[in-house]
């Protein structure tokens, strides 16, 4: 393909950057009824991978669409996981005396399994979790630990299909999270030196409960009313005292830092008396006694947090938003939000239930013309799109993609790699000065587009589509099914519309792109594949998950 001149990349800029968020997944082929009663369409069923997998991939959409959507999610709920602190130990033990692995090695197992993992809805999920309970190797101790930082993304992926109450905790006590928000060598009040308020903070406002109080459908309470107060947080601060690092005792030696245990990377927090506070701790309208134990008032606090009425019309929004749309309605956080509060059967918090009730709604599965519909696919998902959509493989075997955090040259975003707790962007983020801002909108992958990013990604790809990518292209696509309906450009084009984009493929860009196509003379049957999924990946209705 030729090099796009600089009026073609600012265009494309342009429309990317105001692109208006319209569709949802099911086009033509919508249904009123969950895909749990009626066998998915092809269209349906490349809707629910797009939202709920890596992306869809041919055989993958047979298999949903003959399988039908309720056995599929149970299959995939059912699928053992991978470990990709496995595949750090294993990496660790390949090297030579003295050297030690390092993010980079993550990030092969990352893309490794993001790529070909059978466990595919597991893999999204804990993605999704990921860009939530946010840790990051962009901190410099966990940098330094990325066995760690691999065992606490096992953990969201081995805990995203069980209860969020058990999650919460996983999240709490993790060694990686407690030296990313400071609740790691939390110290009681002694004198002037009060508790860390930084965990406590955090575990309300991002993992829980949120600012506001909220009624069940994500509305604000009327009046409005916060949540918590600075009192609150400072309660809260004085249940995360007196957690540090795991040992096989609890001398302050261990407490600081000292004698560290081979496995204290990975393994729970332990709480150390002499550290707790033994006052009360008031928060939240709830006192926990005096001198009551570190174990015992962390589910005091964690029972009362996951037992807030926020928990689950915010907890919802936000896995809506990471799967599905930016603007979801009222009604769509409502109906989650009651899946939290109860699956059915008289339990809440139960995340298979919750991830169903995200994936399987009517508004996730039906056609909206609606200008709040949708959301903008962030670069870590368009690359793995890519790559499953045209089966690409690694020639090394081990998916050398590494850090791709400059937007310029590369995608802007690389996994566990967000520059804040508050994740790549934010939940709440309008683009100041577009269309979004005025109709009230958000779109919170938007805060890491730009013109330079949208420059960079179409580089990117229109380099990564003919030669591969990662380091010395080691990973590139297989083209041998669209090879074969070159000479049929309707063909190919359709298929790249299933594959893409649910086939919501307006006439338009269909139009433009088989022109495009049988414009050249002579044009291979290569450049007719490239050009065709190159101009699929640039176009807004592609950046735009419908």
């Amino acid at each position: 393909m030729g090099i796009l001149n600089n009026r073609t990349m600012r265009a494309l800029a342009k429309v990317t950057l105001l692109a208006t968020l319209l569709t949802a997944c099911s086009g033509n082929e919508s249904t009123t009824t969950t895909t749990n009663v009626v066998p998915p369409t092809p269209t349906e069923a490349s809707c629910i991978l797009a939202q709920g997998t890596f992306g869809p991939t041919l055989t993958e959409v047979g298999r949903l669409t003959t399988m039908g959507a309720s056995a599929w999610f149970n299959d995939q709920f059912s699928k053992p996981q991978r470990l990709h602190f496995t595949y750090m130990n294993a990496a660790q033990a390949a090297l030579p005396a003295g050297q030690t692995i390092s993010e980079d090695q993550f990030f092969e197992s990352f893309w490794q399994q993001a790529v070909n993992g059978d466990d595919q809805l597991r893999q999204r999920v804990a993605f999704a979790l990921s860009e939530i309970f946010v840790v990051s190797f962009q901190n410099g101790t966990l940098a330094n630990n990325p066995r760690g930082v691999a065992h606490y993304y096992d953990m969201l992926g081995a805990y995203a299909f069980g209860n969020f109450r058990v999650l919460l905790e996983q999240v709490t006590l993790h060694p990686m999270m407690g030296n990313y928000l400071s609740s790691l060598r939390n110290q009681k009040t002694i004198g002037a030196r009060l508790p860390d308020e930084n965990y406590a903070r955090e575990v309300m406002q991002l993992f829980t409960i949120g600012l506001k109080e909220l009624n069940q459908d994500g509305t604000e309470a009327s009046p409005p009313k916060a949540t918590y107060t600075s009192d609150d947080i400072k309660g809260l601060a004085k249940v995360f005292t007196g957690w540090s690092w795991y040992g096989t005792d609890k001398t302050d030696t261990r407490f600081f830092g000292g004698t560290p245990d081979p496995n204290r990377d990975w393994l729970p927090m332990q709480n150390y008396p002499k550290f707790h506070e033994t006052l009360p701790k008031a928060f939240l309208g709830v006192t926990i006694p005096a001198n009551t134990s570190g174990e015992e008032s962390l589910k005091f606090a964690l029972d009362t947090l996951f037992n807030h009425p926020n928990v689950g019309p915010f907890i919802g929004r936000k896995l809506i938003q990471r799967l599905v749309t930016s603007n979801p309605s009222h009604a769509y956080i409502g109906r989650v939000a009651k899946v939290f509060a109860d699956n059915g059967q008289g339990v809440r918090g139960d995340m298979k239930a919750v991830i169903k009730a995200v994936l399987l709604d009517p508004e996730a599965m039906t056609f909206s013309s609606a200008d709040s519909a949708g959301k903008l696919r962030e670069p870590v998902i368009r690359l793995a799109n890519w790559m499953r959509a045209f089966n690409a493989t690694s020639s090394s075997g081990h998916f050398l993609v590494g850090n791709i955090d400059d937007p310029l040259h590369q995608l802007g975003q690389t996994p566990m790699r967000s520059p804040t707790v508050f994740n790549f962007f934010k939940p709440e983020y309008i683009p100041p000065n577009s269309a979004i801002a005025a109709a009230n909108l958000v779109a919170p992958e938007m805060q890491i587009t730009e013109e330079t990013s949208v420059v960079g990604y179409l580089n990117y790809m229109r380099n990564a589509i003919p030669n591969g990518t990662g380091s010395s292209n080691d990973i590139k696509a297989n083209y041998t099914a669209e090879l074969a309906l070159a000479a049929t450009p309707e063909l190919l084009v359709d298929r790249i519309n299933l594959l893409l984009l649910q086939n919501n493929m307006s006439a338009g860009l269909r139009s433009q792109i088989l022109a495009a196509i049988n414009s050249t003379p002579g044009n291979t049957a290569q450049n007719k594949v490239y050009l065709a999924i190159f101009l699929t990946m640039a176009s807004p209705e592609y950046l735009v998950q419908k």
